[in-house]
């Protein structure tokens, strides 16, 4: 059974930073491109960052420049590294390969980010 597990959002002042973490277990993330998105309540989830096999990555105009995902395929995590957070970089952040996991439909529990003075 695939999974996704987010891990280390929480409060943060705009301008601050933060790390996120996802662990996967059920596949191998190694074949896959992989990507972090986030959903504020009341919208639609938005992808904001992809990383290629390669290790390329791709960004929304939104977080690009203060955004980096990065991925670690021996241990199956990606990570996306935030700074100079925003109030509007508010969401639950989720993981997923992309395009997302599909047979079945699956995604994590997701991990909540505030930014907030």
């Amino acid at each position: 059974q695939v999974q996704f597990v987010e891990s280390g959002g929480g409060l943060v002042q705009p301008g601050g930073s933060l790390t996120l973490s996802c662990a996967t277990d059920g596949f191998s993330i190694k074949t896959y491109v992989m990507s972090w998105h986030r959903q504020v309540p009341g919208k639609a989830r938005e992808l904001i960052a992809q990383i290629l096999r390669t290790g390329t990555s791709i960004y929304a105009d939104s977080v690009k420049g203060r955004f980096t995902i990065s991925r670690n395929d021996a241990k199956d995590t990606i990570s996306l590294h935030m700074t100079s957070l925003k109030p509007e970089d508010t969401a639950m952040y989720y993981c997923n390969t992309y395009p997302t996991w599909l047979s079945p439909p699956t995604w994590g529990q997701g991990t909540l980010v505030a930014v907030s003075s």
